[in-house]
Order: structure tokens, then C-alpha cells, then sequence
């Protein structure tokens, strides 16, 4: 696993939103930095990722970063992906995720777009990319995260101009397409996710960026293993006073 392109890949990539020099430590290890600039988690929190069974975590302060090395002193990989276990180890106040972190290797086959759909490309600010997220709710909006794209968005639009599916990415640092994907609840379970990410996945390639996908709730999960995004670890955000 450790050899793969893909995880040395991003392993670096995670290495470099640390803030400071650090590297992944072997398969089974902890390594944890202090970091009051950290690319990992909200400022002020302590962040942990697991990738390839290695854990990489910051904190922004020593004391806290001694906390979290004795929490981590055995089975960190299981962990770091699982906030119930660690606050038996750690007095956690808040915690974010855990996500599931996907990524899409260069050399992956993408699925071929159904003829009978029509993916349209909209402007990140456009009023209908608003108001689906109002259709679907907060909590699924802010899952999604479309307000912050950089890329354009790729949409299905119905006979009366509204979108019920949207995907683009945001430019991350290090030539990493970050990707948010949003269905209307009436229209789920139709393959529309599937189908806008393929398009955003096109263009994110051709501007020579690496796709992730990061999501916690299952559903969007399984597209982005439909696609052919390769699950490799996790990412959890804890506050830790």
C-alpha cells in the first residue's frame, strides 16, 4: 500500500497543509506536530488524518499535542477515525466528521455520460445553484459545500430551468480539486450525482488536478466508489480545551 502512487500522492499533499515540515510515518504510526496554522482542521482544534493505516495529526499548541501522542500510543489508524473511542482517551468537547477521504487516480476510467441526460455548465454564483440548496435544507447544503466552488458547476436542469443536481470542486493548494456534489431530495437515487461528477471529474483532470472526495454520509460515499474514487483514509477535526 505504501508503495502505491496515488497514496505517496496524497500523503503529501496532506503533508504540506500540515503548516510546518512533517511526514507521514509508517503504515501503523502517529505523528504529531504542533501546528497553530494547520491546513487540517478550524483554527484552535486538533487534526487528524488517517491515510494508507498511517495517522498524521496537528494541535496547536505542545501541551495539547502531548495529549493527543498518548491517545495515539496504540491502534492509531482506528482512532483517529473514530471520535467515540478517542474520547475515552481525550476530553473532546466538539469533534467534525469523521469523513471519508477519496481520491480519483490519474489513470482511472471514468464512467461513459448517458446519452440521454444533458449536463449543463453553470456559473459557481448563479441564483439556482441558491436555491437548490435551499430546496435540500441546511444541514445537506453545508455537507455539500457548492458555495465555495472555484471550478464552474455541472448541473441537470428540469424542463423549467430549476437544478436538481450539481457538482464542481473547489482549487485546494497542491493541485487538489476538492469536490462538492448536491441532488435535490426529490430526485435522489436517479443516478444525477454520478453523472455531474463525471463531468466535474473531466474538467478537474484537464486542469491537472487531483480529485478528492471527502464525504461522511454513506450514499455519497457509494458514488464516489461508482466513479472509481479510491477510499484511502479518514479526516476528523476535535476540540480538544
Amino acid at each position: 500500500m505504501t508503495n502505491s502512487p496515488l497514496l505517496q500522492s496524497v500523503w503529501r499533499r496532506w503533508e504540506g497543509l500540515a503548516g510546518v515540515p512533517v511526514h507521514f510515518p509508517a503504515p501503523g504510526g502517529a505523528t504529531v506536530v504542533v501546528s497553530p496554522d494547520s491546513g487540517l482542521c478550524p483554527p484552535g482544534w486538533v487534526g487528524l488524518i488517517a491515510l494508507g493505516g498511517a495517522v498524521l495529526a496537528t494541535a496547536p499548541d505542545e501541551r495539547r499535542a502531548a495529549l493527543v501522542r498518548a491517545a495515539l500510543r496504540e491502534r492509531p489508524a482506528e482512532l483517529a477515525g473514530d471520535p467515540d473511542q478517542l474520547r475515552q482517551l481525550l476530553p473532546l468537547t466538539e469533534t467534525l466528521g469523521p469523513a471519508a477521504l477519496a481520491y480519483l487516480p490519474p489513470d482511472g476510467v471514468l464512467p461513459q455520460p448517458p446519452t440521454d441526460l444533458t449536463v449543463h455548465q453553470l456559473p459557481p454564483t448563479d441564483a439556482r445553484l441558491r436555491d437548490l440548496e435551499r430546496r435540500t435544507g441546511r444541514a445537506d447544503a453545508d455537507e455539500a459545500g457548492l458555495d465555495g466552488l472555484t471550478s464552474p458547476a455541472f448541473a441537470v436542469l428540469t424542463a423549467d430551468d430549476r437544478v436538481i443536481a450539481a457538482c464542481g470542486y473547489r482549487a485546494w493548494p497542491f493541485d487538489t480539486a476538492h469536490f462538492a456534489v448536491l441532488t435535490d431530495p426529490a430526485h435522489r437515487n436517479q443516478g444525477l450525482a454520478r453523472h455531474t461528477a463525471t463531468a466535474a471529474a473531466h474538467h478537474a483532470r484537464s486542469a491537472g488536478l487531483l480529485p478528492q472526495w471527502r464525504a461522511r454520509i454513506p450514499a455519497s460515499q457509494r458514488v464516489a466508489t461508482h466513479l472509481g474514487f479510491h477510499p484511502l483514509g479518514t479526516q476528523l477535526s476535535a476540540q480538544v480545551p
